[in-house]
């Protein structure tokens, strides 16, 4: 059990049917009344985001995450396979299971595999990944003004707005987090 006094970013909690992640949280004592604690916490299966206020003594059961280092082998009918690192052995994950990750999924991609009671309930991408660019729009002479972009299509399908001097072919470090262009790599 964990006290709502003790919460932390990326904390996972068990509560109201389900597995919850801390997004932010933050202690609040006002001038009157009682302290309590405002979070922004994440449904862990759905990724529905929630703001949740706890008393400060309040105990909530800590969810354990089991975690494994897979990697990323091939895509087949809408299945995809990973190998873990460790054992070399294959788990088959559905489109819905892998979400946004499909974005920025790559084969031979390092990933981590999160599951809960013998569920799996997520994937971790790297903070960032090189994608090629397969198709953008060439750049036009004179169309210089200030933070000018284009639409980039990316070898995993993914679109994202980069600067104009990106050509296809470019290889580019895209931040899994937000689906950012960060640079060229």
């Amino acid at each position: 059990m964990i006290s709502s006094s003790d919460f932390r970013t990326g904390l996972t909690l068990e509560f109201d049917n389900g597995v919850w992640q801390i997004v932010d949280f933050q202690h609040v004592k006002p001038g009157k009344g009682a302290a309590f604690v405002r979070t922004k916490i994440k449904n862990v299966k759905t990724g529905a985001v929630v703001e949740r206020t706890f008393n400060p003594n309040e105990k909530l059961p800590k969810a354990h995450i089991e975690s494994r280092a897979m990697q990323f082998l091939y895509e087949n009918d809408g299945m995809y396979t990973f190998m873990d690192n460790e054992t070399y052995e294959q788990s088959e994950l559905a489109k819905e299971q892998l979400g946004d990750a499909l974005k920025f999924l790559k084969e031979n991609m390092d990933i981590t595999l999160n599951s809960f009671k013998g569920t799996i309930i997520g994937v971790d991408l790297p903070n960032s990944v090189d994608l090629e660019v397969t198709d953008c729009d060439p750049s036009v002479r004179g169309d210089t003004a200030q933070g000018a972009t284009k639409m980039a299509q990316l070898e995993t399908g993914y679109s994202v707005r980069v600067p104009l001097f990106i050509n296809q072919g470019d290889v580019l470090r895209i931040d899994t987090r937000t689906g950012n262009y960060i640079e060229r790599a």
